[in-house]
């Protein structure tokens, strides 16, 4: 759990840091987070009620048109907020002209998916390109993260990291690095087509629901998580980040990695950027 929470802490410390940078601050509500909590509590429900049945196993499409079913009725919880049927249209009309947006990328990304899958590359990929590292580990982390991001292009990601492991967990294995940090690289890189460009398709959505350009959405979306590639480079290097070795390791491991992504945020954020050019003034 603790490389999941640096993740999210580098995240936080480069919304933070690009914030500072743009001069960015919050509002302060009128109300408290508890209040506003108690009295509307209910527009939650329709996440709720997707979360549950993704998890019962239930197909995203399945889930999000009982998602939509439930939006309509917590709406007519309240006589402002009620959805008649103009009001259904209307909110059709845009989620599907929203959808387009990522359709048609998705579209042009298909073509590609379509070769690489029927000329059968992406399942000798991966090993082609681990075979290429040539006993090295930081280019076989490397090669396996352009491996991943191929075979994320056009699988899920639980299959992308099934196939992928097949082949990388032997090779790292083999580079020695233990088992559970072989799998960890591969599991954390299988996630990278996400929000690393062309395909990304999470931040394609964001920018869709936040009605931002999905380009530079996807392009701050991969500087942001950029622990992403930095962590399996440490589950490699530095067995304790994977709970390999004594409890004194361990516990140096993590102050070590917790305040190196925090220097390391406030280096990507540029924000000593700007303070070098007033010192210089």
């Amino acid at each position: 759990i603790f490389p999941a929470l640096m993740y999210f802490f580098s995240v936080f410390m480069m919304v933070h840091y690009e914030a500072k940078k743009h001069n960015i601050v919050g509002e302060k509500s009128a109300e408290s987070a508890s209040a506003i909590l108690r009295r509307e509590w209910f527009y939650v429900l329709p996440l709720v009620v997707i979360t549950i049945l993704m998890l019962m196993g239930y197909s995203p499409g399945y889930s999000a048109i009982l998602g939509i079913v439930t939006c309509i009725a917590v709406s007519w919880f309240r006589k402002e907020t009620r959805i008649d049927l103009r009001g259904f249209v209307q909110a059709s009309r845009a989620g599907a002209e929203s959808s387009l947006k990522i359709g048609a990328t998705v579209g042009v990304i298909g073509i590609i998916i379509g070769v690489l899958t029927y000329s059968g590359l992406v399942l000798t990929f991966a090993d082609i390109v681990i075979e290429l590292a040539d006993g090295r580990l930081w280019l076989t982390i490397l090669l396996v993260a352009l491996a991943s991001l191929v075979l994320g292009m056009g699988v899920p990601v639980t299959a992308a990291y099934l196939i992928t492991a097949v082949v990388a967990v032997p090779a790292l294995t083999h580079l020695g690095v233990n088992e559970i940090a072989a799998h960890m690289i591969v599991y954390w890189l299988s996630q990278d087509s996400n929000i690393t460009p062309p395909v990304c398709i999470a931040a394609f959505a964001g920018a869709t629901i936040a009605k931002a350009n999905m380009w530079l959405t996807a392009l701050v979306a991969f500087k942001f998580a950029k622990f992403l590639y930095l962590a399996p480079f440490i589950f490699g290097y530095v067995p304790a980040f994977s709970l390999d070795g004594s409890a004194m390791d361990i516990a140096i491991t993590f102050v070590l990695v917790f305040f190196g992504t925090w220097a390391y945020s406030w280096f990507l954020s540029g924000i000593w950027i700007k303070r070098f050019k007033k010192s210089e003034a």
